[in-house]
């Protein structure tokens, strides 16, 4: 079977039959199970989940029922071969019993620490593949066919920024490679999709200046600068803005260095007159 979360929730058998959950606080229950495979996940979380601080007085109950209708979904779809329990009751509350390898998230949580382990070993090539099969895993947002309560969505921002951390090694393996100007076109769409994230700005800023497009480079600077003005008020990092003197005044930028513990520089400061 193959659970997919990166993306609309989704069922796979194994003879490639797709199920698609329609029962929303059946669909709820699942997809906390299956975001912490092999986990028993409290009763007490699965409530809180599916009503927050407003549970009915008979909500153990209704829980009880939301779980056999997803065993029944199971037996019905036939989804799970005979003989074999995948959503077990084990006190004090449920757990899915999957194999790492049949739900998406549990694979790309793996691939990517292989990958960061390849790429503190220098194994660039391999670091970037691994990398990649990780990000292609995803088709969407995590989860966007739930509507997730709390618990569900402290666990989704969870693995959207596993994601970002993903991208972000997966840059640096390219950059280590000298592929600047292939990262482009992707960096350009990452800035549009994350605008805040000046990590992703700077590698834009460098990719563009070292594949010899330093006007460019220096107009990515202003844009940043005029996102962050306009949403939060502030300046780039003091990191960001030594990469514009830079271009300004010694016209390129040096190869960046292995990645810092985060994104670049720490945001402690709040715009000043310039």
């Amino acid at each position: 079977m193959r659970f997919k979360l990166l993306g609309p929730l989704e069922i796979v058998a194994d003879r490639g039959k797709a199920c698609t959950l329609s029962t929303p606080k059946v669909c709820q229950v699942l997809a906390l199970l299956l975001i912490r495979p092999n986990e028993i996940v409290s009763v007490s979380s699965l409530v809180e989940e599916l009503w927050a601080d407003a549970p009915p007085r008979s909500a153990v109950t209704t829980l009880q029922t939301y779980v056999y209708h997803a065993r029944r979904i199971f037996a019905r779809q036939e989804l799970v071969p005979q003989g074999r329990t995948l959503l077990v009751t084990r006190p004090p509350g449920y757990l899915i019993d999957v194999a790492e390898d049949e739900v998406d998230a549990a694979v790309f949580v793996r691939l990517t620490k292989q990958g960061r382990s390849l790429l503190d070993d220098g194994r660039l090539e391999e670091a970037s593949r691994v990398l990649r099969e990780a990000l292609d895993l995803w088709g969407g947002a995590a989860l966007a066919n739930i509507t997730a309560g709390a618990v569900l969505r402290g666990q989704i921002t969870h693995l959207e920024e596993l994601k970002i951390r993903a991208i972000e090694l997966r840059m640096e393996a390219e950059q280590r490679l000298g592929r600047y100007r292939e990262l482009i076109p992707e960096l350009r769409a990452l800035v549009s999709a994350y605008p805040l994230n000046e990590w992703f700005h700077a590698q834009l800023i460098t990719a563009l200046n070292r594949s010899g497009r330093r006007a460019e480079a220096l107009q990515a600077y202003h844009d940043l600068r005029r996102i962050l003005d306009e949403e939060l008020g502030v300046l780039p990092t003091p990191e960001i803005q030594q990469m514009q003197f830079e271009l300004l005044n010694v016209g390129q930028l040096p190869a960046p260095g292995r990645r810092p513990g985060g994104p670049v520089g720490a945001r402690a400061h709040v715009r000043v007159a310039s």
